[in-house]
């Protein structure tokens, strides 16, 4: 799940100004194309990528993109396993890509034989089902961890902080989401957030229930009530730096010591795609430092694009929160395709 709220920085901040400036110097330097040729339909989620993006790649190659949104994979899956046609690119997340590919729902695009390929870290090629990106590619990541308000809780530094708030009398919010919640559980036992175990899942559930009455709700939708003080801090998504770059003295994302989640999004061009060497020229676009930078510079997430790294502005390049050393990196965990172990998680 990624920030989905369409609330982009204020344009008083010097972090707009730079983005301003890389957008400007991005659309004057592609090439233009001649000639209109085709469409190009993506299936994102919410506002997850920069409008600039489509329009440089519209007005480089004359395609006409058109955007449609979902709130989640499953969302996503389910429409397209309805026969919803016209969607060209979608962008599963890692466990959803390796379940589209066991389906038959992606198309061979071998982007990782592209030269510009080299841009790519390849600790970011994760589907178990796609080891040389011959399908799909890495597209955006980051972490989940915790968003405070610092009148309310400065100083918190993970996930027994954060519970220790709601002890002390404090509101906290986790997300409506299974295995993110779990996982906290998980995490706090020492296990994967992956764990098959039977006994470590009950473990990881007894963790949460034993807390649950401490716990204000179970939503997305805590960032309102995060800013106003109302609650104190909530289990949510990188995206969070929005809104703390905007309100810097009342609110601060942090990625818990003991360790988080991830979220990865690959970019993968359905088998059914009516405009599939549209979609893989966009593709192979979007390997474009500058264009992942462009999109990083909006969405204040990760690129594994390393050498779009350089034209990101340093108030995100530098920012820990955003772009963790590698220590805490290793720290964080995605979630895989459990197949029909999912079944633990959803019993307890």
């Amino acid at each position: 799940m990624k920030l989905s709220s369409g609330v982009k920085p204020k344009s008083s901040t010097a972090l707009l100004g730079a983005v301003i400036a890389l957008s400007a110097g991005v659309l004057a330097v592609v090439p233009q194309q001649a000639a209109a040729e085709g469409k190009l339909s993506l299936y994102n989620w919410g506002d997850y990528i920069n409008p600039k993006i489509l329009e440089t790649f519209k007005e480089e190659f004359g395609v006409e993109v058109s955007l449609d949104t979902y709130g989640t994979n499953e969302e996503m899956l389910a429409k397209i396993q309805a026969g919803a046609t016209g969607y060209d690119i979608v962008f599963p997340s890692v466990h959803m890509h390796d379940i589209m590919h066991q389906l038959g729902l992606l198309a061979k695009t071998d982007i990782g034989s592209h030269p510009d390929f080299k841009n790519i870290d390849p600790q970011f090629i994760r589907a178990r089902t796609d080891p040389q990106a011959e399908y799909c590619l890495p597209y955006a990541w980051g972490s989940v961890g915790i968003v405070y308000n610092r009148q309310k809780a400065e100083g918190i530094e993970g996930w027994a902080d954060f519970f220790a708030l709601a002890e002390k009398g404090e509101k906290i919010i986790l997300l409506d989401d299974l295995r993110e919640t779990l996982g906290i559980g998980l995490i706090m036992n020492g296990h994967s957030v992956n764990s098959r175990d039977e006994d470590e899942v009950r473990q990881a559930a007894d963790y949460i229930i034993e807390r649950v009455g401490n716990i204000s709700a179970f939503t997305y939708d805590s960032i309102p009530l995060v800013q106003s003080g109302d609650v104190a801090a909530a289990h949510w998504y990188v995206g969070a730096n929005i809104f703390a770059q905007e309100m810097p003295d009342t609110l601060k994302y942090i990625i818990p010591k003991e360790g988080a989640t991830m979220y990865q999004e690959d970019m993968c061009v359905l088998a059914s795609a009516p405009n599939k060497e549209n979609a893989i020229r966009f593709m192979e676009f979007y390997l474009r430092p500058e264009i992942a930078a462009l999109n990083v510079s909006q969405q204040l997430n990760g690129t594994p694009n390393v050498p779009a790294l350089e034209l990101i502005p340093e108030a995100i390049r530098g920012n820990e929160s955003i772009y963790p050393p590698q220590e805490v990196m290793d720290k964080l965990e995605i979630f895989e395709d459990l197949g029909q172990d999912l079944k633990l998680y959803n019993r307890e």
